[in-house]
């Protein structure tokens, strides 16, 4: 039979997924074969050579992945930018751009092919890498973060794979759920009414394959910014799919929205009302309505971003509601205003008596220094307070497309398998 884990110190210890090989590193001009072969012929002025180019990609689609020769490991990846007007530069915004820049557009820059309207860069990125970017054609090079900006970046036109108003890229050993024979659960759209609130907010309750509300009461995922991970993440299928390879134990997940988009910050920002409200009226429903949820030590609480601060501060309330915490890069830097001194529930960590908490976190490696540094002061704070932790940094940025492939990952650090 599949349970959570209920004795902490089966728990594994510590381990911080990644590989030594570096995760993206800049490529010179002639990395890419393709882009290399296209300058040749440009030079050679073969006639029809740049519109054969345009129609192959525009049957490939962008970027351009290639294999690096003898490192299996590796792709070459290209931007591509078609120029329809007077074009001075192109950058490329975000993913793996910030990773090697960070708020600097000057550092991602394109290469234009003299006499051409191709304009390219090229980076050599691990095969596990999942991001959104940005394309941006005269972009003002003023750093990123700061506002006004002039310049306005925009989707890659000849990338038809989009999250919101990103293009993504998955690389090949990124781990993300396909097309999937697995058997469907069941969702059920509903609404949270809450008298600790004084509101009520959107929500999906998800009930796995074969569920008997009448059975033995199911472990439960209680999963912040719901509407995104119920569609963007597709969390439902990643569900299904770990139940059917027997990864996971069935189990019930509920989706909590926002009641506006305004409130999310609010909300999701230490709020001792908040985290209230999951632990005093959502589980109990959860208990009563779907049999689920009853033990701590099967009560999973997640979410990404700010979502993932809400979700590390509702364990710390309340451990005796949710044994468990998933956070994607958390925005662990938070700190109430007027406090001096960033992160301050990891400063309320290190403080405080450790807790009976199982822990999977993660945060990209493509984010910003303040996400990433943040989340890496967190692990140590834990590590050395004795928590039972998993921690990766995975091969991506701070966006939905990143999580969708790390989402798994945590899910299943906190189960294990146990035949009958």
């Amino acid at each position: 039979m599949f349970r959570l884990l209920t004795a902490f110190s089966l728990f594994l210890p510590v381990v911080v997924a990644g590989q030594s090989r570096p995760p993206f590193l800049t490529a010179s001009d002639n990395s890419s074969p393709r882009v290399a072969q296209l300058r040749k012929v440009v030079a050679e002025h073969q006639a029809g050579a740049v519109n054969s180019f345009w129609e192959e990609v525009r049957k490939t689609t962008t970027p351009l992945v290639e294999p690096v020769q003898g490192e299996p490991q590796y792709s070459w990846v290209t931007f591509l930018w078609q120029a329809k007007e007077n074009t001075v530069n192109v950058a490329v915004i975000d993913g793996v751009a910030g990773g090697i820049g960070g708020f600097d557009p000057s550092k991602n820059l394109m290469t234009w092919i003299s006499g051409t309207d191709v304009w390219y860069r090229t980076y050599k990125v691990r095969n596990d890498a999942a991001f959104t970017y940005w394309i941006s054609p005269n972009d003002s090079l003023e750093m990123l973060g700061l506002a006004p900006r002039r310049s306005k970046p925009q989707a890659d036109p000849l990338n038809p794979r989009s999250s919101g108003p990103q293009s993504y890229l998955e690389l090949p050993a990124a781990v993300t759920a396909g097309e999937s024979t697995a058997p469907a659960g069941r969702s059920e759209v509903t609404k949270i009414v809450s008298a600790l609130m004084k509101n009520e907010r959107p929500a999906i309750v998800y009930t796995p394959p074969r569920y008997e509300p009448s059975g033995t009461n199911y472990p439960l995922l209680v999963m912040l910014d719901g509407p995104a991970f119920a569609s963007l993440v597709d969390t439902r299928a990643i569900l299904d799919r770990l139940i059917a390879e027997k990864k996971i134990p069935p189990m019930v997940a509920l989706f909590v929205g926002q009641t506006t988009p305004e409130n999310r910050n609010a909300e999701l920002s230490c709020n001792d009302v908040f985290v209230d409200f999951l632990a005093k009226e959502v589980v109990p429903w959860m208990r009563d309505k779907y049999h689920a949820g009853n033990d701590p030590a099967n009560t999973i609480v997640g979410g990404s971003s700010l979502g993932g601060l809400a979700a590390m501060f509702a364990g710390f309330r309340h451990s005796g509601v949710f044994g468990n915490v998933i956070s994607l890069s958390g925005s662990n830097w938070w700190a109430p205003t007027g406090d001096g001194e960033p992160s301050w529930l990891t400063r309320q960590l290190a403080a405080s008596p450790a807790l009976p908490l199982r822990i999977s976190m993660s945060v990209g490696l493509m984010e910003v220094h303040d996400q990433l540094d943040t989340n890496r002061h967190l692990r140590d704070v834990l590590i050395a307070k004795g928590y039972s932790l998993r921690y990766a940094e995975f091969n991506g940025n701070h966006g939905y497309v990143s999580w969708k492939s790390d989402l798994p990952k945590r899910l299943v650090d906190l189960f294990a398998t146990r035949q009958p």
